[in-house]
């Protein structure tokens, strides 16, 4: 038997009330090609470290790395990638993990490292 789809409005939901440990899956982003066939994975948690380059939006084409990551909102901050503020401050662009994609790995982690090795 199939599933009925679900409302738009429910999945929302679903994804803003979710715990922080399941937000933060929603934090991870597409591996260029090379990385895909060199690992096997179409898509990997975002963390700072990684080199990320951005596919949609305005700042379409710019590449950088992950300053701070923000799994509450599924946003990250990345390295010279700011704007200037009214007031002539200039902030850090977040910009949505959904839209970037990954081009190198952050590998200092033994854990991450062995996991995609291993896997």
């Amino acid at each position: 038997m199939r599933k009925a789809p679900r409302k738009p409005r429910t999945v929302r939901r679903a994804q803003l009330k979710a715990p922080l440990h399941t937000k933060s899956k929603f934090v991870s982003a597409h591996l260029s090609e090379g990385l895909r066939r060199k690992y096997g994975k179409r898509s990997l948690r975002i963390r700072p470290g990684d080199t990320v380059k951005v596919m949609r939006g305005d700042y379409k084409g710019i590449q950088g790395k992950i300053q701070k990551v923000f799994p509450k909102d599924g946003f990250v901050t990345i390295e010279g990638l700011t704007r200037e503020k009214a007031r002539g401050d200039t902030v850090p662009v977040k910009v949505h993990a959904s839209n970037l994609q990954i081009v190198s790995l952050n590998l200092d982690d033994k854990v991450r490292k062995r996991k995609l090795e291993g896997e």
